[in-house]
């Protein structure tokens, strides 16, 4: 019995394939470089603005950081054999920026490069395509000590790291993505200061979402005159913004939040403006011909999604909203985010009218605290209800019409996860971070399970 046949067997939970979907379906797993790799100070690697903000007292859940992490660094032989008992059909990951030019920009790192051209090479052995994101978050500090996102010439330094991974890589790799959810890390690392720099400033949030958009044109044409045939996307989260109250100020909070978190990114670089609400307050960084520098020609859409989010009026606040809880009586996730997977079918619907980009959700998913039972089993029946309930409204999407060509869970392993560090599982993989031992949890056993029913459908 194969490895793979093992992991399907040993589930008990159903693995029924559901409503038809495409034939040539892309079934995957995500991660992210800062949150997987750990050896951060491992051969060369420059520090990133992670590492510094996990060292602010008070920033990071018990003061925890990617120092070690799951340490996929060292086990991605480990990690890809993972993926291969699940039967993937493609790995999201990232690049990290300081791995491969520890300075930003300037002399190359080979060690850094080398360790992609192993995790490349593995995958392609195990029959997994590489999706390839240039930008999870981890900017190199060097760069943020020059000015980070808030300088125009940023764009310039993206863009030549970009034509280096290309170069590096294009010719195994042939799915880029610029920038995963960058309404998170601007929105967040300058309105809210939740995450890198931590700023709190209006004008400095809106330098920021101009220079990546910038940088994203920048990289697509890099990637493209390197990589002709590449199928390239920026990737973005969106996640319907709701008042929390039913006042008219509430009202308008939740249409800047969705603004800034839905379309800040998406509309200038698909349709070559900034949204309605936005627009006056880009003005002073907009300089003619910008929006034809980040309205490059992409071939698809990548879409991360969990649940809708929340805003109320705060006129105290730097952009005039506060970030808001969901009401008290909203089904939760067991980290207490709402459930609603209606809602994430009917984004996909409103993603493929309004862009009509074949789709791929490339996160999706949901976080517990998890620890192994007596038998060293990770049952986590409340994600397997969670993925048959997202995937049946992604099936439903497809059969009203949205074209939705891929699905990737968020995670294939349990990773630092940002400010909650290590509290918040999502992964199919259960990691000991003690010893970095990996177990697949029930959740893996019913991911595999399904793929095969769906890869068995495929040939009837």
């Amino acid at each position: 019995m194969s490895i793979r046949a093992e992991l399907i067997d040993q589930d008990p939970s159903d693995g029924k394939a559901g409503r038809p979907l495409p034939r040539d379906f892309i079934w995957g797993v995500s991660t992210s470089s800062y949150q997987i790799e750990g050896a951060v100070t491992a051969d060369g690697r420059g520090a990133s603005v992670w590492d510094t903000f996990c060292r602010k007292p008070g920033q990071i859940a018990n003061g925890d950081t990617g120092d070690v992490a799951c340490d996929h660094y060292h086990r991605f032989a480990e990690d890809i054999a993972l993926m291969r008992r699940l039967g993937v059909q493609a790995y999201r990951f990232s690049v990290a920026w300081p791995r491969v030019l520890p300075q930003g920009s300037g002399p190359p790192n080979e060690a850094g490069l080398a360790f992609y051209d192993r995790l490349i090479d593995g995958l392609l052995e195990a029959g997994i395509q590489p999706w390839l994101c240039l930008y999870h978050w981890d900017l190199p500090q060097a760069l943020q000590d020059r000015g980070g996102w808030e300088v125009r010439e940023i764009a310039r330094w993206f863009g030549d790291y970009a034509r280096l991974v290309a170069r590096r890589y294009g010719d195994r790799v042939k799915h880029f993505a610029t920038f995963n959810e960058p309404s998170v890390f601007t929105l967040f690392g300058y309105g809210f200061a939740w995450h890198p720099p931590g700023l709190t400033d209006r004008a400095a949030l809106h330098r920021a979402i101009h220079h990546v958009n910038l940088a994203h044109g920048a990289g697509v044409d890099a990637i493209r005159a390197v990589v002709p045939r590449a199928k390239i996307a920026a990737i973005h989260n969106v996640q319907p913004s709701r008042p929390v109250g039913t006042t008219p100020e509430d009202a308008a909070a939740a249409r800047l939040l969705d603004a800034y978190w839905n379309q800040a990114f998406p509309e200038p670089q698909l349709l070559g403006r900034y949204p309605a609400e936005l627009a006056p307050l880009m003005e002073a960084v907009v300089r003619p011909g910008d929006f034809e520098r980040i309205q490059r020609p992409v071939d698809w859409f990548g879409v991360n999604h969990y649940s809708p989010i929340y805003a109320r009026a705060d006129a105290k606040a730097p952009l005039g909203f506060a970030w808001a809880d969901a009401p008290p009586e909203a089904p939760r996730s067991p980290i207490g985010w709402q459930l609603d997977p209606a809602a994430f079918r009917d984004v996909l619907l409103e993603l493929h009218r309004r862009y009509r980009l074949p789709i791929y959700v490339t996160e999706n998913g949901t976080g517990a605290v998890e620890a192994p039972n007596d038998a060293g089993e990770i049952h986590d029946r409340e994600r397997i209800e969670y993925l048959k309930a997202y995937g049946e409204a992604l099936r439903e999407a497809v059969a009203a019409g949205a074209d939705v060509r891929g699905y990737f869970v968020w995670s294939l392993l349990d990773n630092f996860e940002w400010g909650a560090g290590y509290a918040n599982r999502f992964g199919l993989v259960y990691v000991d971070f003690a010893t970095q031992r990996r177990i697949p949890k029930a959740s893996a056993h019913w991911y595999a399970r399904m793929i095969h029913a769906q890869a068995m459908e495929g040939v009837q």
